[in-house]
């Protein structure tokens, strides 16, 4: 019985001993990015239980690192390490859930796993709550627990946080609104690098809010957030050289920058590079470049750009004329409160431009802009009122009504 007991003792040392060095080995392999090694070593702590390396397994399932990418393998291992109360493990099952990968998308599943890394004080895990109370995914939007969720990720130093909440302090959003403290908010994020916190930092030093105002500062902030490729500070940072605002005007520079924006899908950024084409600012004047830009920006809503669009087509510009495109867009402006082209769409009709002519619906269309504050619908007002009986009056008054209370 003696003997017997002294060789299971042996056998647990040398198991002890291999697990050991496996995890020592998997651990160095992977830190070193040797995923195929560490894979290879930390195969066996994970299947004997040992969390750390299960969280890794997961990671390298999930990422592809040393072994085909498998999201339900990452989900298997993350499982095994979040039972154990393994706080990363934790966090990345939650970005699973939210993201349906390797699993069904559930967002309260996602909810579940991050509020249990968050409790271990994960600043991720409370980051991510933050932001799904802000959002209204997996619970109730909830503006107050959002702010409470972001404090604790920013008291830890998370720059997204710390950006987040300075929006939420920007806008009032759970908290009474203080732009000195969303500024200094900003300024902590901004600090570690956040381009949207820059961006935000030179916009409430653009317009004076929580610090002095500065113009100079807005387009040092705009500055750093756009060459990062933020395109928010990009499109700031180009109005800022159009108009001369803390720098020297220069034409050339705002559309360069400009561009930059309108690159990634800026739709202020491209309806403001189709004016420079158009007018040649900065750049050659080109009537096809300013359709393009236009038509970029119009197709995500821009309702100048879609003014300007019903503009090239009702004087090809760039395009053969085609008055039934021009009132397309006109009315897609003008559905927007954009008043210009709503004057424009009662112009068209009064013309019989695009449309048979109809006094009644360029009545309907000069009120609305009238309404809208225009000066010159006065004058149309009257020119078609000479020409159309009370009752034909009544009906265009009626339309406009109608129209109005439709797009409250």
């Amino acid at each position: 019985m003696r003997t017997l007991l002294t060789v299971i003792v042996l056998v647990f040392g040398l198991h002890a001993s291999v697990f050991a060095g496996d995890m020592e080995d998997g651990n160095a392999a992977f830190d070193r990015d040797d995923y195929a090694t560490a894979f290879s070593k930390l195969k066996r702590p994970a299947a004997q239980g040992n969390a750390k390396a299960q969280f890794r397994l997961g990671l390298m399932y999930e990422n592809g690192q040393g072994i085909e990418q498998d999201y339900k393998q990452a989900v298997f291992w993350y499982e095994k390490a979040a039972a154990q109360e393994y706080g990363d493990a934790q966090l990345n099952l939650g970005y699973l859930y939210h993201e349906g990968k390797g699993v069904p998308q559930d967002d309260k599943q996602a909810m579940l796993w991050y509020e249990k890394a968050a409790a271990q004080e994960n600043r991720l895990a409370q980051y991510n709550l933050g932001f799904m109370y802000n959002y209204g995914q997996g619970v109730v939007a909830d503006y107050k627990q959002a702010v409470l969720w972001y404090e604790k990720a920013a008291a830890q130093g998370y720059a997204e946080a710390q950006c987040n909440l300075g929006a939420m302090y920007d806008n009032g959003y759970g908290v009474a609104q203080d732009h000195k403290r969303a500024a200094s908010l900003y300024e902590e994020a901004a600090a570690q690098g956040n381009a949207k916190a820059q961006a935000s930092l030179g916009y409430l030093y653009a317009n004076g809010q929580g610090v002095t105002q500065d113009d100079g500062q807005a387009v040092a902030w705009f500055e750093k957030a756009a060459a990062q490729g933020y395109s928010a500070a990009q499109y700031n940072l180009a109005f800022a050289y159009s108009k001369g605002l803390g720098l020297t005007q220069d034409d050339n520079r705002a559309a360069f920058w400009y561009a930059k924006a309108a690159a990634q899908g800026h739709a202020s950024a491209q309806r403001a590079l189709g004016s420079m084409y158009y007018e040649g600012k900065g750049v050659a004047k080109d009537y096809r470049q300013a359709l393009f830009w236009w038509q970029k920006a119009a197709t995500q809503g821009n309702a100048k750009a879609q003014f300007s669009l019903g503009v090239m087509y009702a004087r090809s510009q760039g395009v053969a004329q085609n008055y039934k495109q021009a009132m397309w867009w006109y009315e897609k402006a003008a559905a927007q409160g954009h008043i210009d082209a709503q004057l424009n769409l009662g112009n068209m009709y009064r013309k019989g431009q695009g449309v048979p002519q109809d006094d009644v619906e360029a009545y309907k269309w000069t009120s609305i802009a009238g309404g809208n504050g225009d000066a010159g619908a006065k004058r149309n007002l009257e020119l078609l009122e000479k020409k159309m009986t009370p009752e034909r009056i009544a009906e265009a008054q009626r339309r406009a009504r109608d129209w109005i209370n439709a797009h409250k």
